[in-house]
């Protein structure tokens, strides 16, 4: 794919690249942004990461403060879901520093709900929707639960229901997951990954395979969690017009680089045309939503998602 449909394929999307500018003399930045990475939530200095010999990404410099949103942007293959992974400590970086909490990635996963990429629940399952949510409390556990309620199973039972309440899941949470629609699934899953009261929810691509409306009432739904809730989240997404106007900051991945910023510094024609290298330009469509336009091919060409899906795969 040529870097034009990239970008057109990852700015309909949205975001994009914009260098972190964060100036002063190299010691001075160096002793402030070791400060302020103790006190950020989320915390990337120079950081690079390379995956079968190829570099995805390499430059990150990214600040998450406490109840900020944030969205992982770019094309397919770019390492998107790396980045999550990276910050699980699943994954090393080659290049540079990460903190998650103030310490290395991997360390404070307990403070960390996360949700991956979304696999479909087969419709003949019974499993009920609270029982899927109770699984972000107890699934790592082995054995039988005690037979007689204790404190502990009280506190969570209250924890689960005060979770589906907050996702809006509360009239289907006793129906059987596979019966449940695509959007309720993915409310019940996010009510899983906030069940152990998480300082950061990661989420991998959240929106995928919904409907527009549904997308617009997930994407409202973790944006009033982040803002009032005060819980960090760091957001893959192939689409950024859905969330866009729940966003503090974007990250953009592509052709090895990357940049961040604040959306409207991010998602612009300069930024895109340095970037890719080439001409792109940024348009508002009467509703709002973005999009990319990028000489000489035509508004019209437009790379479907699908037809590369197995290289992102890879590359995460």
């Amino acid at each position: 794919m040529n870097p034009i449909a990239k970008a057109r394929e990852a700015v309909t999307p949205g975001g994009h690249t914009v260098p972190d500018r964060r100036s002063g003399g190299h010691d001075t930045a160096t002793a402030t942004a070791t400060a302020t990475a103790n006190d950020s939530v989320v915390a990337l200095r120079g950081a690079a990461v390379r995956v079968g010999g190829r570099t995805l990404w390499s430059g990150v410099d990214l600040r998450i403060g406490a109840g900020e949103f944030t969205a992982v942007l770019g094309p397919n293959g770019v390492g998107k879901s790396t980045m999550l992974k990276v910050l699980l400590g699943a994954l090393p970086v080659t290049a540079g520093e990460v903190r998650v909490r103030g310490a290395r990635p991997g360390q404070a996963n307990d403070r960390i709900g996360y949700l991956p990429q979304r696999r479909s629940f087969d419709a003949t399952l019974h499993i009920r929707g609270i029982d899927v949510v109770r699984m972000g409390l107890d699934g790592g556990r082995w054995g039988v639960p005690l037979p007689f309620p204790n404190t502990r199973r009280r506190a969570a039972r209250a924890r689960v229901d005060e979770v589906i309440e907050l996702v809006g899941a509360s009239r289907y949470a006793h129906r059987p997951i596979g019966q449940c629609s695509g959007g309720e699934q993915q409310r019940l899953l996010i009510a899983q990954a906030l069940a152990s009261r998480p300082e950061l929810l990661l989420l991998d691509e959240p929106l995928d395979s919904l409907d527009l409306p549904n997308q617009s009432a997930v994407a409202a739904l973790i944006g009033r969690i982040c803002h009032r809730e005060g819980v960090s989240v760091v957001m893959v997404a192939h689409d950024v017009n859905p969330i866009l106007h729940h966003l503090d900051r974007v990250v953009y991945l592509a052709r090895g680089g990357a940049a961040t910023g604040a959306p409207g510094e991010v998602i612009t024609s300069g930024t895109l045309t340095r970037l890719y290298g080439t001409p792109v330009e940024v348009l508002r469509a009467s509703d709002g939503r973005l999009v990319v336009v990028g000489q000489p091919e035509t508004p019209a060409v437009h790379t479907d998602r699908h037809d590369t899906e197995g290289s992102e795969h890879d590359a995460r």
